[in-house]
């Protein structure tokens, strides 16, 4: 093979790979964009019904923590979606929406409880790693304030705590200790999960 035509071989393998990189970016940052669109719309519809929601509409499950315990998730469903409440992290200016469960179908709208409830000091709330989903909670300062509203109305002021990476297979450590809110998502890279730890102060 002469050296023209291995140069020109080079020249199409590059400017394939590049254009492979520029489709992902852009797919990347028009799912980041679309998800972005999906939790304001249904953040409004939820804070809406939440408002005019009355006791006949809340929806009541009980749920069991691995040494036997029980606690209740209390819901509402809007447009055949089921929400547990509000989410605020104010250094980003986030105000998002909370799915009662977690699917990755889900997960593409919005965050969701993966487990427990704010009720009972122990709710876990998980998402993508979307710049206005939960992207930047790895760079959240010990001490910010978070805040999460339940579809009743009651309000839960956290304090971070602590920020720590976990390995994808460490779902006991991510779901259990002493944390009142743990909130999670994937690194970048997708190799672990960012891990942050919060305390109730009101």
């Amino acid at each position: 093979m002469s050296r023209s035509v291995f140069g020109r071989i080079l020249i199409t393998t590059g400017a394939l790979l590049l254009m492979g990189a520029l489709s992902l970016y852009l797919y990347n940052r028009y799912d980041a964009d679309r998800a972005a669109t999906a939790s304001v719309e249904a953040e409004e519809k939820l804070a809406d019904a939440m408002t005019s929601a009355v006791g006949s509409e809340y929806d009541l499950t009980i749920e069991e923590t691995g040494d036997g315990e029980t606690y209740s998730v209390i819901s509402l469903n809007v447009d055949d979606d089921s929400y547990i409440g509000i989410l605020s992290i104010p250094s980003f200016g986030l105000v998002l929406p909370v799915l009662s469960e977690w699917s990755y179908a889900g997960l593409k709208n919005s965050p969701a409880r993966y487990t427990g409830s704010a009720s009972a000091g122990n709710l876990v709330i998980c998402a993508h790693n979307y710049e206005r989903h939960f992207g930047n909670i790895k760079n959240l300062s010990i001490g910010a304030s978070i805040t999460f509203t339940e579809v009743t109305g009651t309000v839960y002021e956290y304090e971070v705590l602590e920020i720590e990476t976990l390995q994808p297979t460490a779902i006991s450590e991510m779901i259990t200790g002493d944390w009142d809110l743990t909130l999670f998502t994937c690194t970048t890279s997708g190799q672990a999960r960012v891990v942050v730890r919060c305390m109730l102060i009101s």
